[in-house]
């Protein structure tokens, strides 16, 4: 990493051809308890949580930090994108600038993930030029596998942790031309 301080992406509303990547709302409070919440979504990542938490813990307005940014559809949240400095989860990818993305089942299927990943990370790209980007998901998630690949992230290393192997793939953002 280089600059003064962790690289996230920048904080303003992107827009593609059907969605807005956007700050999270309190009106998003009922989208993110069910998607974490969520057998389907949470197969990959730990399980899902139990909805009764949820509903006593969550914030009045969840997911607000740098680099967090819900996935809207037609004004209603259908997943959420992270990029920012990892979290600390994978000791291979602290300290780098992660993508990470949950969908609710629903909106599985439709491409929504790939447009608002390559969203994030042209924006990213664009803030900062020839910064690499960072993406883990299990091996045995088929699906997350074949985005990571659609938006152009290379094998960097397989690992195991949480029980299972892990996939470690770099993005690099084109050369400028010049």
């Amino acid at each position: 990493m280089t600059g003064p301080g962790p690289m996230t992406l920048p904080r303003v509303p992107i827009r593609t051809d059907r969605l807005v990547l956007r700050e999270p709302e309190a009106r998003d409070r009922a989208a993110f308890i069910e998607l974490f919440s969520s057998p389907e979504a949470g197969a990959f990542i730990g399980g899902a949580q139990p909805r009764e938490v949820l509903e006593r813990e969550m914030p009045e307005v969840p997911g607000r930090r740098p680099g967090h940014l819900v996935v809207d559809l037609d004004g209603a949240m259908i997943g959420r994108i992270t990029l920012a400095e990892a979290a600390g989860h994978l000791r291979q990818a602290a300290g780098r600038t992660e993508l990470g993305y949950l969908f609710l089942p629903s909106a599985w299927g439709h491409g929504y993930a790939a447009e608002a990943c390559a969203a994030a990370l042209d924006r990213f790209a664009g803030a900062f030029p020839g910064e690499p980007v960072v993406l883990a998901t299990r091996t045995d998630n088929v699906r997350s596998m074949r985005l990571a690949a659609k938006l152009g992230f290379t094998e960097a290393e397989r690992f195991e942790a949480y029980g299972a192997e892990q996939w470690l793939g770099v993005w690099s953002p084109a050369a400028p031309a010049g």
